[in-house]
């Protein structure tokens, strides 16, 4: 069965720190680019990162600088490293997988159902 399964969400203070990982299971991630998207209450889902099979990596503005993305293909698992966290960075934050890096959510073959992030004194 193809599954993508988000982990590491939580509850941080703003200035904190969080790691997402996306695990897939059913495929193989090196042969996909990797990308994520967060999805605030009333707002639509906006990319944040990807990472294609050459692990060539984008980010958005908003958190260039904050978000890293990595893969670690031995664990078929994706991950972001979240610094300096903010409260504008409060989402449901979801893994895709696809054939490239798009910056639209269109065109992704498969979905994870999404993990909680919470930035908040």
């Amino acid at each position: 069965q193809v599954q993508l399964v988000e982990s590491g969400g939580g509850l941080v203070q703003p200035g904190g720190s969080l790691r997402l990982s996306c695990a897939a299971s059913g495929f193989t991630l090196d042969n996909y680019a990797i990308g994520w998207f967060r999805q605030a209450p009333g707002k639509e889902r906006d990319g944040v990162s990807c990472i294609g099979t050459t692990d060539n990596s984008y980010y958005a503005d908003a958190v260039k600088g904050r978000f890293t993305i990595a893969r670690d293909n031995a664990k078929n698992t994706v991950y972001l490293q979240m610094n300096s966290l903010r409260p504008e960075d409060t989402a449901v934050y979801y893994c895709a997988a696809g054939k490239r890096c798009l910056a639209g959510t269109s065109g992704y073959d498969y979905w994870g159902q999404g993990t909680q992030v919470t930035v908040s004194s």
